[in-house]
């Protein structure tokens, strides 16, 4: 009877056992399913981070780039201006080179008139472009011991010491050689071209009077180193005139001057380039080196010192 019980609770245990099993099956099924799902979720959630960030970051190297680009722009905007800048400083600077290697001081308002840096050098150089400035006189004017057309105290007989000394041995080798000059007229002032100008405006016109007379302050003769000279054999009416070429002065004059530092300043077929017409009377003291080079190659002053003014 006992071990009739036990088989059959045995039996009954196995029945229970098995019909209790495909819950726990099912259960364990849902359990996986849903870890599953969990596990999808987070790496759902992983990879939606992963996106924010990468989306994040794309958009931080968006600003930075746009940034950059900003900085870049800026940068470059002000590597212009710099560069702008610079250059204009570089032509300021040539600009005032270039006025020092020409003697220039300031361009004179109103006329554009260059007015010379160096009025009391030997190598100072005016012309119709080029003047001296306003109201000066040479320091060391005096009266060279030559003969002399103008009256005894007239200004007109006077040069600055370097030129009358050269002056002087030039009229001694002429007068050794039987060559009979006369000194005409020397320095002029200021206020003495600007009575001839004005009156050659009046009376001539003002073409007449720029092609034959100087402008106040472009005057040569202003200088202190030139001189008009004649030959001694002259009337009044024949002096400084083109026909003093043709004299026996005239000639020794054009072939000698340069031997003693004076060049004829305004020479035949040169008014092109020095704005006078031919003055053969007309002599200039720059110094022997120069005045010989400018003899030896046929040139002008302003041929010379190639200023383009």
């Amino acid at each position: 009877m006992k071990k009739t019980i036990f088989l059959l609770f045995v039996l009954v245990s196995s029945l229970l056992l098995t019909a209790c099993q495909p819950d726990n099956l099912s259960q364990d099924s849902d359990q996986h399913q849903q870890k599953e799902l969990d596990d999808r979720s987070k790496e759902d959630d992983i990879d939606l981070e992963e996106s924010d960030s990468s989306n994040n970051k794309n958009n931080d190297n968006s600003d930075q780039g746009q940034e950059e680009e900003k900085n870049n722009e800026g940068s470059k905007g002000t590597g212009e201006e710099h560069k702008n800048e610079e250059q204009e400083n570089n032509e300021q600077k040539d600009e005032e080179q270039t006025k020092q290697d020409k003697h220039i001081a300031a361009v004179e308002e109103g006329t554009g008139l260059h007015i010379v840096d160096n009025p009391g050098s030997t190598k100072v150089y005016v012309n119709k472009q080029r003047k001296l400035p306003t109201g000066y006189t040479p320091d060391n004017l005096v009266v060279p011991d030559v003969a002399h057309y103008a009256a005894k105290d007239d200004p007109k007989r006077q040069m600055r010491q370097v030129a009358a000394t050269a002056l002087e041995a030039l009229f001694a080798e002429a007068k050794a050689q039987g060559i009979d000059l006369i000194a005409v007229s020397g320095f002029r002032s200021y206020n003495r071209q600007k009575i001839i100008y004005n009156y050659n405006v009046e009376n001539k016109g003002q073409e007449h009077a720029d092609k034959y007379s100087a402008k106040p302050g472009t005057s040569e003769h202003q200088t202190g180193l030139a001189m008009d000279v004649g030959s001694a054999n002259e009337t009044a009416a024949t002096l400084l005139e083109e026909s003093f070429r043709q004299t026996s002065e005239g000639a020794w004059l054009a072939e000698n001057a340069h031997d003693f530092g004076f060049i004829i300043r305004y020479p035949e077929g040169k008014s092109n380039i020095t704005g006078y017409n031919y003055e053969p009377w007309h002599i200039r003291y720059i110094g022997e080196e120069i005045a010989t080079e400018i003899y030896n190659k046929d040139i002008t002053l302003e041929e010379y010192f190639g200023y383009g003014y």
